[in-house]
């Protein structure tokens, strides 16, 4: 590193921490990546690569590896597998970039801002269809019927959060619902393949789908969170994006079960009409109700019960990890 370089960050270092124990299978998932980008078309190539190598944790595609080999799997299809998760989320964004009409993701401009609405969305697909090539080559008809199963719930997901954007009106069941589709799904289909690829037993498949859908549940809860008090750079987005954009997230919902009629009124207001006109009120009465420490109460919750889970696993580094991570998902800045 440069003498006059800034140190890594502790959210860096816990990251790379996770990663060691399953670093070769991480470095054939990143070659893997690259190649499976290859397209006749170059303009495919070049925003797969631009939002996949954007700078992610690859959280998702971890969940497999660690999974996998937390049971002792010592083939290499969960390296095709964690690849092809992979795939699958970043399709997602994509495709979320342009129907939230993002322009930054990660402190870098967004592919539809660079490239446009049209080129992400079918990139986008692009990423979609080779992920089920790649399912295909797994050879697993379980495991296919469980991603294939996952993108139907994670479409819904994003339906329902659509529908709900400028509605005060959705509760907190509501909130769990959609999170649980649009962001959990995938983590859990990540640790729920991953066991399948390994032969697991029922209590140990159960477990870890269960663990995936916990963690996953708790890093939405504290990206909702930092939405409200994040630091922006950290995050590569601003304070406040889910207002503007009119979505009732959980701090939100809290305020306004917790606040005062007139506070509620002015959440109600800010939510139906999106934008940030009222921002500084907004964030004053979430901080005032109690809300954000609500909210990662039902984050250190979730991490709990995913720790939970790890008790139907033999010890070894990867479950070692896998609880590490379990505890970052609730201790993180970004």
């Amino acid at each position: 590193m440069p003498a006059n370089a800034p140190p890594p960050s502790a959210s860096a270092n816990a990251h790379s921490s996770l990663h060691a124990v399953v670093a070769d299978d991480f470095a054939a998932v990143n070659r893997t990546i690259l190649d499976q980008l290859t397209s006749r078309i170059p303009l495919v190539e070049t925003i797969g690569q631009y939002i996949i190598e954007s700078g992610g944790k690859r959280l998702r595609p971890l969940l497999v590896l660690l999974a996998a080999r937390s049971l002792g799997y010592a083939g290499d299809k969960h390296v095709t597998l964690a690849t092809l998760v992979e795939f699958m989320h970043t399709s997602t964004l994509l495709h979320d970039d342009v129907v939230d009409e993002s322009h930054m993701r990660r402190g870098k401009a967004t592919a539809n801002d660079s490239w446009g609405n049209a080129p992400s969305v079918l990139v986008g697909d692009f990423l979609y269809s080779r992920s089920f090539q790649m399912m295909v080559n797994v050879g697993s008809m379980r495991i296919m019927e469980v991603l294939s199963a996952a993108t139907c719930t994670i479409a819904e997901g994003e339906v329902q959060q659509l529908t709900n954007v400028g509605n005060p009106d959705v509760d907190e069941a509501a909130y769990f619902e959609t999170i649980q589709g649009k962001t959990a799904m995938l983590f859990e289909a990540a640790s729920h393949s991953g066991a399948l690829l390994a032969g697991a037993t029922p209590e140990q498949e159960a477990a870890l789908r269960d663990y995936g859908r916990y963690l996953g549940l708790a890093f939405q809860l504290v990206d909702d969170l930092l939405d409200y008090q994040g630091d922006a750079e950290a995050m590569g987005k601003n304070v406040g994006d889910d207002l503007a954009e009119g979505k009732p997230t959980l701090p939100l919902i809290q305020a306004m079960a917790a606040g005062t009629a007139e506070q509620a009124k002015v959440i109600r207001q800010a939510i139906r009409k999106g934008g940030l006109e009222r921002l500084e009120e907004v964030l004053a009465i979430v901080r005032d109700t109690g809300a954000l420490d609500y909210t990662r109460a039902k984050a250190e919750e979730m991490s709990a019960k995913a720790l939970a889970q790890l008790d139907a696993l033999p010890d070894s580094p990867f479950r070692d990890s896998m609880a590490h991570l379990a505890r970052l998902a609730v201790d993180r800045q970004s």
